[in-house]
């Protein structure tokens, strides 16, 4: 199987399967340091740190541009020096395989 971050996000629409719970296990070996958020539904969820605010703001920016090519977004959380970014997949409120990639594509990033 292709790494995560060479791969590009499918179309996810309502109704698509959500990535099972041994799926999850096996897909966050590959992603360091993500946290799986339980509740109220499943989320990846990680945070960057930097050095000042306009390093953390050019990172956000560049999140944002990743968003867009894969066309799936994620809550982006700006601060003094760290951005907190959480992957989900809103239609189907959870995880999709989606997340996994755009999460392996955020640490290319960073």
């Amino acid at each position: 199987m292709a790494s995560l971050k060479s791969q590009s996000c499918e179309a996810c629409q309502i109704g698509a399967p959500k990535v099972s719970e041994n799926e999850i296990d096996n897909l966050l070996l590959e992603i360091e340091e993500w946290t799986l958020i339980q509740e109220p539904i499943k989320k990846l969820q990680k945070v960057f740190n930097f050095k000042n605010y306009k390093d953390s703001l050019n990172f956000s920016n560049k999140i944002a541009k990743l968003a867009d090519e894969e066309d799936h977004h994620p809550q982006i959380i700006l601060e003094w020096g760290k951005v907190t970014v959480i992957w989900w997949s809103h239609k189907i409120e959870g995880l999709h395989h989606n997340d996994f990639i755009c999460a392996a594509k955020t640490d290319q990033l960073f």
